[in-house]
């Protein structure tokens, strides 16, 4: 499963797309295959509000592999929160400081250098 962040009329969502191994070459004159259906990914928040408090933020471009903690959780200094995978290595991303975590992203969601990942405050 592939997942996408696609944004229509200013509000983003994720959503996966499941590979089905076919060719993209496609004759007229196949018969089209029912397409499978496709899971839906709660949808990423389309803009964080300014959140006062310490960010995190990507460090690349990645995949949100697992989140450790949920929005409201207390966490601790270098505990681990998010893993991020890019290039198929997973990154644990953890925590600058102490404090109460707000999530800005969702698992399955794609996200760029420096997108603010969560808030401490």
């Amino acid at each position: 499963m592939r997942n996408f962040i696609v944004t229509i009329d200013g509000k983003s969502y994720s959503v996966g797309v499941e590979e089905t191994g076919v060719s993209a070459d496609v004759h007229p004159s196949t018969p089209a295959a029912a397409p499978a259906p496709v899971k839906s990914v709660p949808a990423q928040p389309a803009a964080a509000p300014a959140a006062k408090g310490e960010k995190i933020l990507s460090p690349f471009p990645g995949l949100i592999k697992n989140l450790y903690v949920a929005s409201g959780d207390k966490v601790k200094k270098d505990q681990p929160v998010i893993v991020l995978e890019a290039m198929k290595m997973d990154n644990e991303i953890t925590a600058p400081c102490d404090g109460v975590i707000t999530l800005n992203v969702v698992k399955g969601a794609n996200v760029e250098s420096d997108a603010v990942l969560a808030v401490i405050g």
